[in-house]
């Protein structure tokens, strides 16, 4: 029931139920609000009975009232300093802010901010931290490759990573794409897909690093890895066949390397050895010649003296050499008939040594011997002739 409500008790219009504690309406006051005076008052009486005086008397608020707020105030206050320790990590560092402005950057360990006053926000600056971009990209021989690249970085001013760009993790990962589209559209694509993948990995790293700095990230490349480069998969097979034919050729190549090691060498000691053998024979020759020539030399002046006698002891030495050599005997037909001393046993060795060499012989060798000894037999039995000629003139 409504404090006011019609048929309250006492008749009085529910006047004992006034929640200001008006019980009559003397001075017209049972419609306002209560006194603030009294109000303040009646507060002080119970904070005053609470800390100074307990029974409720003595002054109001001169007393134990202050004391009761003094005290209050020496809690907050020691609440509010104590809230203002906090603790940096040893890999972080904190960016501290005041009133909403950056003022400094402290250090590891514990440090005090006013609260309320000074913010911070701890920043790891030691981690490494790893960022990866791929996608289609147009190569400069207009093909579409697909690229993957890893970047490892760091955070090296704190400031400048949380408040110089909107989201430095974010940016960087957009220019990390832009320069690796930026170096993969100056590439082709077998370079990109072979031998080029080290050079795009570091222009890739030259690019990002001009952009970071061009934008004040406060961010550092640790490495930039090339992670993955492969065709569309349209014609990934046909790109495979290519990549096969050139490790092909490349092998190819080794290997005819590796011949030309093994031949070269061998060719150069054979064609030296040639070339001294040649020399060896021309110092021989020229030797023998001189030698020739010198053997003349002397023999002129012989032959000067008494030439007919110096031709015929030229013949004979010439005879007795080449018949010193067959197995013939010579009989002069117009001697006197007397018995001539044949050597048998030693014509019948020489006969045995002959035919035993002809055994051992290959076929080839066998007729040219054959042939050879034909033509001395030959030339031995007209220079009989012509001796038994001459001898039967001397």
């Amino acid at each position: 029931m409504a404090w006011n409500e019609p048929g309250n008790n006492n008749g009085n219009n529910g006047r004992d139920k006034d929640p200001w504690g008006n019980k009559d309406n003397r001075g017209g006051r049972d419609q306002g609000p209560p006194d603030l005076d009294e109000v303040f008052s009646k507060l002080s009486q119970k904070l005053g009975g609470k800390f100074g005086n307990k029974g409720g008397k003595g002054p109001s608020i001169g007393g134990g009232g202050a004391i009761g707020l003094g005290i209050i105030a020496a809690i907050a206050v020691a609440v509010w300093f104590f809230s203002g320790f906090y603790t940096i990590g040893e890999a972080e560092r904190g960016v501290v802010l005041r009133l909403g402005k950056y003022d400094r950057i402290v250090d590891p360990g514990l440090n005090w901010r006013p609260a309320g006053i000074d913010t911070y926000e701890a920043v790891n600056v030691q981690a490494i931290r790893s960022l990866r971009g791929s996608g289609l990209m147009l190569t400069k021989d207009e093909n579409v490759v697909t690229v993957g690249m890893d970047v490892q970085y760091r955070i090296s001013d704190p400031y400048k990573y949380l408040y110089t760009v909107t989201n430095a993790d974010d940016s960087l990962g957009q220019a990390t794409d832009s320069a690796l589209r930026a170096v993969i559209g100056d590439s082709l694509m077998d370079s990109i897909l072979t031998s080029g993948r080290q050079q795009i990995r570091q222009s890739t790293q030259e690019t990002l690093n001009d952009i970071i700095d061009s934008y004040d990230m406060g961010l550092t490349i640790v490495d930039v890895n090339f992670q993955s480069a492969r065709p569309p998969e349209q014609v990934k097979d046909s790109f495979d066949d290519a990549i096969a034919a050139r490790e092909d050729e490349e092998r190819f190549e080794r290997e005819a390397e590796a011949y030309r090691n093994d031949i070269l060498p061998k060719a150069t000691g054979r064609a030296e050895r040639l070339k001294r053998e040649a020399l060896g024979y021309s110092e021989r020759t020229i030797n023998a010649a001189i030698g020739e020539v010198a053997q003349f030399e002397k023999l002129l002046p012989e032959y000067a003296a008494a030439p007919e006698v110096t031709r015929n002891r030229m013949y004979l030495d010439t005879m007795e050499k080449v018949y010193s050599n067959t197995s013939k005997v010579l009989i002069d037909s117009e001697s006197s008939g007397n018995l001539l001393y044949l050597p048998i046993d030693k014509l019948a060795g020489k006969e045995g040594s002959s035919q035993s060499n002809r055994k051992s012989s290959s076929g080839s060798t066998y007729d040219q011997i054959e042939l050879e000894s034909k033509s001395n037999d030959q030339q031995s039995d007209s220079q009989s002739r012509t001796s038994g000629s001459r001898q039967g003139r001397y």
